[in-house]
């Protein structure tokens, strides 16, 4: 029988990412990205969901690397 696929934390998203867990926080909470299920008291998220959260860090640091050279 297969091993079950473990779907990640905030936690794990935060770690796979290299990005803080409250940027993740912000992201899941600002997008509405609701959990796939719980583990525990762990919000947990399907591959779609992570990639999602890493387009949209991706579009934040864009935007601020755009508004910093605006600046200048």
């Amino acid at each position: 029988m297969p091993t079950p696929k473990l779907m990640p934390t905030v936690g794990e998203i935060a770690r796979r990412l290299s990005k803080p867990v409250h940027c993740v926080e912000y992201v899941i909470r600002s997008r509405r990205i609701a959990p796939a299920g719980r583990a525990g008291n762990s919000r947990v998220f399907t591959d779609a969901d992570v990639e999602r959260i890493a387009d949209e860090l991706k579009h934040i640091d864009a935007a601020k690397r755009q508004g910093a050279a605006d600046a200048e």
